[in-house]
């Protein structure tokens, strides 16, 4: 070999050992996107996310929404495995939702999603609209006429990705559920604001399914639907310091739609402050389901003016839905609960039922822990604050310990 191949050999491998050293900055302006609140901007997010996702020698790599810009961005799909090890989408302006024109034709469950992404980080101080008003109007919980719909996209999906974090980020509007975490793992959520007003329909603040290993923390959410919700086949879900408040409160379900298996386990919802919920920490399985959930633990909450604060409803189905609650109306949940436990639960409720457990009657409930649990009726729920609040249970084996009020004479002990 000569010494100018020899030269060449070496500045090849000296210029390949400094890109792979480098973080790479990728501007979705740069490859055509325009901040106006106008115009359309899906294929240059497209685009910016391509020659990201394929930087070879890359050690992380940013693709970046300026601050101080709105980008209307029609549905997308942010498609991996990618080449660098690290992926940064740092959004520090507005990502803006279309009309629901743009939905014509496709899949309209998703607007923003990732897909089969590995150590992905989706951070900033940025906004993403969800614009949901326009599809509020068509739901069929608004709108009873035929022309109503079911499904809306969901503002951003992570489908089958890993060791991802969400954080830093508000969510606003979203014209159905907020965040959908599916076949995903190891994917943490933090310091997030998620706001929809209460009245707005589905707008659950995060849903997980089908994922494991799942950390939410240190967020603030209030929607028109469940705060968080967690649905079937997940396990090892670590949910804290949450303030929740409108909305459905925190919910495991609801599971089994449509006689489906249930497999869930190993929950931890922990340090949340609930706020005029019309649910506090709920537990919803559908008649007709098969399967389990256990390992189930809610401590540390705070209830303010909330509706129905601890409630398991085994006989659950949506109302809204005449045709669904008709298929299951002769069956009973198949779905086993057990190891149960509500721990250090203070508060306020409007209801007069505080501690509401309506288990199924072919598979009990076992398992259930009550332990130090001290609720009272809200001031301004047309009672006293020494009114009695009472509890209501059916199928429920377990045992209290601590204080308990309201008293649960109907929980069965064995």
């Amino acid at each position: 070999m000569g010494l100018l191949a020899i030269i060449f050999v070496i500045l090849s491998c000296l210029m390949v050992l400094a890109l792979s050293d480098k973080t790479r900055d990728i501007n979705v302006v740069d490859y055509g996107a325009v901040g106006d609140g106008y115009t359309e901007n899906s294929q240059a997010f497209l685009k910016a996310w391509d020659v990201t996702c394929s930087l070879v020698f890359a050690e992380s790599a940013n693709i970046i929404v300026p601050e101080g810009m709105t980008f209307v961005v029609n549905p997308v799909l942010f498609e991996g495995p990618c080449k660098p090890k690290e992926i940064n989408f740092k959004i520090f302006g507005t990502i803006m939702s279309p009309k629901p024109a743009a939905w014509k034709g496709i899949d309209s469950t998703q607007w923003l999603a990732f897909r089969r992404v590995s150590s992905l980080t989706v951070d900033g101080y940025g906004t993403i609209n969800g614009q949901g008003s326009s599809w509020w109007s068509l739901s069929c919980k608004n709108n009873h006429r035929e022309a109503c719909i079911t499904s809306a996209p969901a503002a951003i999906k992570f489908i089958s990705c890993s060791n991802t974090y969400l954080r830093n980020l508000q969510f606003v509007d979203s014209a159905q559920t907020h965040i959908v975490i599916k076949q995903s793992e190891w994917f943490h959520v933090t310091n997030l604001r998620i706001k929809a007003p209460e009245t707005s329909p589905n707008t659950d603040g995060i849903h997980i399914e089908d994922s494991k290993h799942v950390y939410i923390d240190h967020s603030a959410i209030g929607s028109g639907d469940d705060c968080i919700s967690i649905g079937d086949q997940t396990s090892d879900i670590r949910i804290t310091n949450i303030l929740c408040g409108p909305g459905h409160g925190i919910s495991v379900g609801s599971l089994g739609k449509g006689g489906s298996n249930v497999q869930v386990k190993n929950i931890h919802v922990s340090h949340v402050n609930f706020y005029q919920t019309t649910n506090g920490v709920r537990i919803k399985t559908w008649k007709g389901a098969t399967g389990y959930a256990r390992d189930i633990t809610f401590e540390y909450l705070n209830f303010t003016n909330v509706q129905n604060p601890i409630i398991i409803d085994q006989y659950y189905c949506n109302k809204l839905y005449p045709g669904d609650c008709k298929a299951v109306a002769k069956s009973n949940s198949g779905v086993q609960l057990s190891d149960v436990t509500y721990k250090n639960a203070i508060g306020t409720s409007i209801t007069e039922v505080a501690i509401r457990l309506n288990c199924s009657k072919s598979v009990p409930c076992t398992g259930i822990l009550l332990d130090s649990i001290q609720l009272k009726p809200a001031l301004h729920s047309h009672r006293n604050e020494d009114d009695q609040l009472i509890s209501s249970c059916t199928n429920a084996h377990g045992r209290t310990k601590g204080v308990i009020k309201p008293n649960i004479p109907c929980l069965l002990r064995k």
